[in-house]
């Protein structure tokens, strides 16, 4: 039942009459579905329908926590100050150190992570420091059930949330109307045309850093993110991936051989020619 310090996240409250209804209105995730103690991931896009920010959502009573990197903590906060208008909405910092994860716990505090649900994992999320300095035992399970992250495993703006699995981790919403990038979100699933997934990437023997591209034939596919040792996390073009992989191809991360493996959770597939993934 391992407990995990994650020093580098930290949380702020929206409370006020109009909370709920501002966020419905402006984030990826449906927040009036969301039951007590879920947590969900969520994104706040840009007009392009990239990922501006990411973070994870719950609800404390009438109010909403927001959990998200430290280093985007106040640039989140003052993007949803500007959009707050004259909403009765009130933004507040919660002074807590961090957060903790634990799992394979059902009594543990906390808010429960959908996106670990998912995959079967039971994840509750809470504020301050409750566990162990481990990140690299939490790295390790994400890496082992595709869960990424911006930062390690990929740049903010430069993704849409298909790329992260938000559209099936219950982070991005298609029947809640409008919200900030919605429209191009929806033409990526109405016309199926996601093609950079999230992989769990394995290799007989540790794998090579970081940012490490991963190529088949020598052309580029994706680059590595997250590391824990033999195993770790990238997003990749599962298109190319799979026409590789049936065709035989060797896939390399640097001078690494690595298989890739798309999350059992997913129900995704590799394509064996240039078209959309399934699901």
């Amino acid at each position: 039942m391992p407990s995990v310090f994650l020093p580098h996240r930290a949380l702020f409250r929206i409370g006020g009459a109009d909370a709920e209804s501002f966020l419905q209105n402006l984030i990826t995730t449906d927040i009036v579905s969301m039951v007590p103690n879920e947590a969900r991931p969520g994104a706040l896009l840009t007009p392009q329908g990239k990922i501006l920010f990411d973070f994870m959502i719950w609800r404390d009573g009438t109010d909403f926590i927001i959990e998200t990197d430290r280093d985007q903590h106040d640039a989140l906060v003052k993007r949803l100050t500007m959009y707050k208008l004259r909403a009765a909405v009130t933004l507040s910092s919660i002074e807590a150190d961090g957060v903790t994860v634990s799992w394979d716990d059902a009594t543990a505090d906390g808010a429960a992570d959908s996106r670990f649900a998912k995959a079967g994992i039971t994840l509750h999320r809470r504020e301050g420091k409750h566990g162990a300095d481990d990140a690299l035992l939490y790295d390790a399970l994400r890496a082992a059930h595709g869960i990424v992250t911006s930062g390690p495993d990929y740049a903010l703006q430069d993704i849409f949330p298909h790329d992260a699995l938000m559209d099936l981790n219950g982070g991005l919403s298609f029947k809640k109307g409008c919200y900030v990038g919605q429209e191009v979100v929806s033409r990526m699933q109405h016309r199926g045309t996601a093609r950079r997934r999230v992989v769990t990437v394995t290799a007989t023997g540790a794998l090579p850093a970081p940012g490490t591209e991963i190529t088949a034939g020598g052309k580029p596919v994706g680059t590595l993110g997250t590391v824990s040792g033999q195993t770790g996390l990238a997003i990749v073009r599962i298109d190319r991936a799979g026409e590789a992989m049936a065709a035989g191809t060797v896939l390399m991360a640097g001078d690494t051989a690595v298989s890739l493996t798309l999350p059992a959770w997913t129900g995704l597939t590799f394509p064996s020619a240039s078209d959309e993934a399934s699901a």
